[in-house]
């Protein structure tokens, strides 16, 4: 069985910084968003597809938004990142293969990774959505990491905090896990996840040793 971790909100709690930072691009550009609406709109999702939603709100081209919100996250992200409680604990003791596939670009990946303390748990088994021609909520980047991995899609198990993410899962034939104990989840994801398709919800990484043994 190969475990397939989402990144951010799942291993380190970072969708809680980058959906404030959002939030406060949106008002920079007028369109007040708050996190809880930045959360609906643009979780799970990457950047390039963010920068499109963004323009289309505001009604006006915005080239370079991608790479601007991508350094101004990676700059908050430094500072305050961290890894979500249990992760350390639960990846010290889970055996057997395992990978990231994020929607975020490789850079960040590894730099939150790092920043956390996780980066040595996976080596350079990481994926991103920047590999794949359609991101989440397409099944694209899951499939790629199981190919890349060399696991046939029913052989995996994914771990994501996203509505995107348990889409994309679900539609890549893989078992998913929605996780809901990142900052910046409120009382009503877990049942967005299962209506998602998320087969089983898990608040508490140091839960999923238990979820898998369910299997």
């Amino acid at each position: 069985m190969l475990l397939i971790f989402d990144c951010d909100g799942v291993l380190v709690d970072s969708e809680v910084v980058a959906l404030s930072e959002l939030s406060a691009i949106m008002a920079e550009h007028g369109h007040p968003m708050d996190i809880a609406a930045c959360g609906e709109a643009f979780l799970g999702r990457q950047s390039d597809d963010i920068a499109r939603a963004i323009a289309a709100i505001v009604g006006r081209p915005l080239p370079d938004q991608a790479a601007q919100m991508r350094a101004r996250m990676l700059a908050r992200l430094e500072r305050e990142v961290a890894a979500v409680p249990g992760t350390t604990e639960v990846l010290a003791r889970l055996d057997g293969p395992r990978c990231v596939a994020s929607s975020s670009d490789p850079e960040r990946i590894r730099k939150t990774l790092r920043w956390a303390g996780l980066d040595g748990y996976f080596g350079d088994d990481i994926f991103s959505g920047l590999e794949v021609a359609h991101g989440k909520p397409a099944p694209d980047l899951f499939l790629h990491a199981a190919a890349r991995m060399g696991f046939a899609p029913a052989d995996c198990t994914v771990i994501e905090d996203s509505v995107a993410g348990v889409a994309a899962g679900v539609a890549a034939g893989m078992r998913v896990i929605g996780f809901t104990g990142g900052l910046h989840t409120d009382p009503g994801h877990a049942a967005r996840l299962a209506a998602a398709g998320a087969g089983e919800i898990i608040a508490n990484m140091r839960a999923l040793p238990e979820a898998l043994a369910r299997a």
